[in-house]
């Protein structure tokens, strides 16, 4: 089965392959830098992580690009609330933002540009659209992209061009349109004061950058003028994407991006998230409930894409479990001794490969995934409670869990020594067990879990580890 993926442009799927043989060029539209990153926001990215990872473990070399959105309406207004410089501003939430995915196992991308370090790349596209007549200045010196100049405006989003409203009645003054609004948009806004001390001075006047600009100008500093993936939430599509569209191919005259990919909303306990309904989450505010990061991820990551995630507490409390099971299964296959084959591991351990493969070979299906990786776990726990296992085969076991989890990151890390009073009160249990002196033993081995020390008791010792 051929590698495919879900085209937003077409509305299929479609066989992929890179345009430069093993290397995937793939811009990810980044946050917006003006409060921490929502669980919903985070499933996004998580859905990104695992197409870098999956087409890594198909052993592709990939390019990521993501952008750090700190020209906005949202990040101006809010640097001039607080009475602080626009850099000082996002900064904060630049630094949360790369807290956030690394608590989350979030492979780093390739790079990370800022608009503001990229205002003359914006100038220079701006310039273009100008001298081709894509876009034009107005009174008060701002600049708008004229999509009646660009025949393929809408073939993302599938608007009914009948509704398109052009000219500058309706034109869009903010960063963002309202549901179902089509009109001119800006790609240079003039200096007034709402804006206090965010400009740049520029060949085109003093002002700066709109929204969509930024990343069309970013992704092909990096990428080209035509990469392979762009991605997204479904809330990008229109506008964000179909202006970065316009705007690119007006102005190289190529296709932008080969293909389009997108995830679906994500929802709280049934309901829509906002702040209004209580039901709005950033990371932070879960971890302070008690949940672990591999919980947490995943959860996010357990349901395909394109499907709406709901996200609840039992939900968390479930991959929790889930995670343990995991988990527990890798540490276990360090209790294998045998020397005899059972001679069925390697069946098993073949057909998981293939699976595994089919099911994110078809547009990334990680709930299929997951159920054969799951599958995969109580084959092999079957047959080691049958003593059907070896050594050498649950090393075969060991190293194909691993390829796995190179997709999935949901093996914890233990640290590798304990506190020296943590390490006294285990030695103290053991004495104790070794006196039969049963209540001592059970009350350090109930403080250490307070201190999320796990102990277990096995024919070969006692083991420890930490609590997700």
């Amino acid at each position: 089965m051929a590698l495919k993926f879900f085209n937003t442009m077409t509305r299929s799927k479609e066989a992929f392959a890179p345009i430069e043989d093993n290397h995937v060029r793939m811009y990810t539209c980044g946050p917006t830098v003006y409060n921490f990153a929502h669980i919903g926001n985070l499933r996004t990215f998580l859905f990104e992580d695992i197409l870098n990872r999956y087409l890594t473990y198909k052993g592709f070399k990939v390019t990521q690009v993501m952008n750090l959105t700190d020209i906005d309406d949202k990040t101006i207004k809010g640097c001039i609330a607080e009475q602080v410089s626009l850099s000082d501003y996002t900064q904060k939430y630049k630094d949360g933002f790369f807290e956030d995915i690394d608590t989350l196992k979030i492979k780093r991308a390739s790079v990370y540009p800022s608009a503001t370090e990229h205002v003359d790349e914006m100038v220079e596209i701006i310039q273009g659209l100008l001298e081709k007549g894509a876009a034009y200045k107005t009174k008060d010196g701002s600049i708008y992209y004229k999509i009646s100049s660009f025949d393929g405006y809408g073939k993302l989003s599938h608007m009914k061009m009948d509704e398109l409203r052009v000219g500058a009645s309706e034109r869009t003054a903010s960063d963002e349109y309202e549901k179902e609004q089509v009109s001119d948009f800006a790609l240079w806004k003039s200096w007034d004061e709402v804006d206090g001390d965010v400009f740049w001075e520029t060949p085109i006047g003093k002002g700066r950058p709109g929204w969509h600009i930024e990343c069309s100008a970013m992704s092909m500093k990096y990428l080209g003028e035509t990469f392979d993936i762009h991605t997204g939430g479904v809330d990008n599509i229109f506008p964000h994407h179909e202006n970065e569209i316009a705007q690119s191919e007006g102005y190289t005259g190529n296709t932008f991006a080969n293909m389009w990919m997108h995830a679906a909303h994500l929802i709280v306990e049934g309901k829509k998230m906002s702040k209004s309904a209580g039901n709005f989450y950033t990371l932070r505010e879960i971890l302070e409930k008690g949940y672990a990061p591999l919980a947490i991820r995943f959860l996010l990551i357990s349901t395909h894409y394109r499907m709406p995630l709901n996200f609840t507490f039992d939900g968390l409390d479930g991959a929790k479990e889930g995670v343990k099971r995991y988990n527990d299964f890798i540490d276990n296959l360090a209790d294998v001794s045998s020397e005899i084959d059972g001679g069925e591991a390697g069946g098993i351990i073949e057909k998981a490969k293939v699976n595994f493969v089919e099911a994110l070979d078809d547009d990334l299906n990680m709930s299929e995934a997951f159920g054969v990786v799951f599958n995969f776990i109580r084959d092999i726990n079957r047959l080691k409670a049958k003593d059907k296992l070896s050594k050498s085969e649950a090393t075969a076991v060991l190293e194909t869990i691993a390829g796995f989890d190179s997709v999935f990151d949901l093996r914890k890390k233990e640290d590798a020594s304990l506190d020296s009073d943590i390490e006294a009160m285990i030695q103290a249990r053991i004495d104790a067990r070794d006196s039969k002196n049963w209540a001592e033993a059970d009350r350090i081995r109930d403080e250490l879990q307070a201190q999320g020390i796990i102990l277990e008791d096995t024919p070969g010792g006692t083991k420890w580890k930490r609590e997700l």
